[in-house]
């Protein structure tokens, strides 16, 4: 999860090892992601649908990205090697992860900006990397 400013305040990786590996392929989707926002211009403004798609595959893994409307960004990096998983498993993912996002923002006490710090979003993105896995 990335604000506008591209800083972030959410990452999550299963093998932790690679942590460092994931942040670099996030951070490199970005310049992905501002491409596609440009090139959509006014008509993503439009669109109710946000979901980018595919960014790009690698060797290893296939990026995909999902902006909302306050230009926030998700960005998920999935094993290529997992061909079960399809489009609009992915769209779905990404709405069940704005949900969320939406109702970390309803709360009072979070400061918009700040890093999540949540014991129910991290719940969802386990199960979510459980499903995928």
């Amino acid at each position: 999860v990335l604000p506008p400013q591209n800083y972030p305040l959410y990452i999550r990786s299963v093998p932790t090892e690679n942590e460092l590996k994931f942040h670099y392929t996030v951070h490199t989707s970005l310049d992905v992601v501002d491409e596609k926002i440009s090139a959509m211009g006014k008509a993503l403004v439009d669109q109710r649908e946000l979901y980018l798609g595919l960014l790009y595959p690698t060797e290893d893994y296939k990026v995909y990205g999902y902006v909302t409307n306050s230009k926030v960004k998700f960005v998920m990096v999935v094993d290529s090697s997992n061909t079960a998983l399809r489009d609009n498993e992915i769209r779905s993912m990404f709405r069940k992860l704005h949900n969320s996002y939406t109702d970390i923002m309803c709360n009072p006490f979070y400061n918009p900006g700040d890093r999540i710090h949540s014991r129910a979003f991290d719940n969802m993105v386990n199960s979510m990397m459980m499903q995928v896995c």
